[in-house]
C-alpha cells in the first residue's frame, strides 16, 4: 500500500513543477523528496515526471494520478485541520479598492480558510510576498522578480467621469471649468488616459488629491469635478445617473490596465494557496 506522505509529495512536486520547491515547502531535504518520488514510481511502474535542469514536468502517467488525487488529498487535508479545531491562513496583498470590491466577495467563499488582507502598493506587497510575509498579491503592474509567477487576472477599462453639473455633451472631450480630482498630485490615472488617448498631458490641476479611489469617487459623485476611474468602481453611480461618462475623443485608443496575481514559485504546492488562485480566476472570468 502506498503511504499518505508518498502521494502528498507527488502532489507537491507536481504542482510546484520543482522538487526543491516542493522540498522547502514540505519541510523535506531534496534528497528525501527525490527519494521518495522514486519509491512512488517504482510502485506505480510508471515514471511520473521528466527531469531537466530548470525542474520538472508531469508526464502523461503523472498528470492522471494527479486528477485523480488533487480533491481527495486537499479535502483530507481540510478535515485533519477541522478535527484539531484550526484554520489555514491565506495572507494576500493588493489594492484597497479591488481588493473590496472583487477578490475579497470571492475569497471568503473558501472553507475552512482564515484570511489575512494587506492593502497597499505594489512593490511594498510583492517584496512582502517575495520575502514569504504574503500568499497571494494582487497588482496593477506587472511584477518582474526573480522567483516570482505571475497570470493576468482582469482588464480593467479607464473612464474620464463627473457629476452631472459639469456634463456637457456637446463639447467633444473639452471638459469646460472642470478641475480634477485625482489620486495623486501628478494625476496617475488621468494622466495615463490622456497620453493615451490625446498623445498629449491632461490640462489644469487637482482640486481634490486623495491616495483611494473610492474616496475620489466620492469627492467626483459629491461634484468636486472630473477623474478618470476604472468602469468597476463606478459602474453602479453610472446606472444610477450619480456619475455621467465624458465625450472623449481622440486619435489613441481607449486605455485598459490590466490586473495581475502574483504568487511565490512553487506555492501552488500548498493547496489552500492552489484553492484560491482557482478561485479568484474562476470569480474574474465572470467580472
Amino acid at each position: 500500500m502506498t503511504s499518505l506522505d508518498l502521494l502528498r509529495t507527488f502532489l507537491a512536486v507536481h504542482r510546484a513543477g520543482s522538487v526543491t520547491a516542493a522540498a522547502q515547502l514540505l519541510d523535506l531535504s531534496q534528497p528525501a523528496v527525490t527519494a521518495q518520488l522514486k519509491t512512488l514510481e517504482k510502485h506505480v511502474g510508471k515514471p511520473l515526471f521528466h527531469r531537466h535542469a530548470r525542474g520538472v514536468t508531469t508526464t502523461a502517467a503523472g498528470e492522471d494520478l494527479a486528477r485523480l488525487l488533487a480533491g481527495p488529498l486537499d479535502d483530507l487535508t481540510a478535515a485533519l485541520g477541522d478535527f484539531v479545531g484550526g484554520k489555514v491562513s491565506l495572507h494576500v496583498g493588493g489594492p484597497a479598492e479591488f481588493m473590496t470590491l472583487k477578490a475579497l466577495p470571492a475569497l471568503v467563499e473558501l472553507p475552512d480558510t482564515a484570511l489575512r488582507v494587506t492593502f497597499g502598493m505594489p512593490d511594498d506587497l510583492l517584496d512582502q510576498l517575495a520575502k514569504g510575509g504574503l500568499d497571494l498579491v494582487i497588482a496593477g503592474v506587472r511584477p518582474r522578480m526573480r522567483g516570482i509567477m505571475t497570470a493576468p487576472l482582469y482588464q480593467e477599462e479607464l473612464t474620464v467621469v463627473a457629476a452631472p453639473r459639469w456634463y456637457y455633451p456637446d463639447t467633444s472631450g473639452v471638459l469646460g471649468d472642470a478641475p480634477w480630482v485625482a489620486y495623486a498630485e501628478d494625476l496617475p490615472l488621468i494622466r495615463r488616459y490622456w497620453k493615451s488617448v490625446y498623445k498629449a498631458m491632461p490640462p489644469g490641476r487637482a482640486v481634490v488629491v486623495v491616495p483611494d479611489l473610492r474616496a475620489v469617487l466620492a469627492a467626483t459623485v459629491a461634484g468636486a469635478g472630473a477623474t478618470v476611474l476604472p468602469r468597476y468602481l463606478c459602474e453602479n453611480e453610472l446606472a444610477t445617473g450619480a456619475l455621467r461618462e465624458l465625450i472623449v475623443r481622440g486619435d489613441g485608443e481607449l486605455p485598459t490596465n490590466t490586473i495581475y496575481l502574483a504568487v511565490r514559485a512553487g506555492a501552488f504546492a500548498e493547496p489552500h494557496i492552489a484553492r484560491a488562485r482557482d478561485l479568484l480566476m474562476s470569480r474574474a472570468e465572470e467580472w
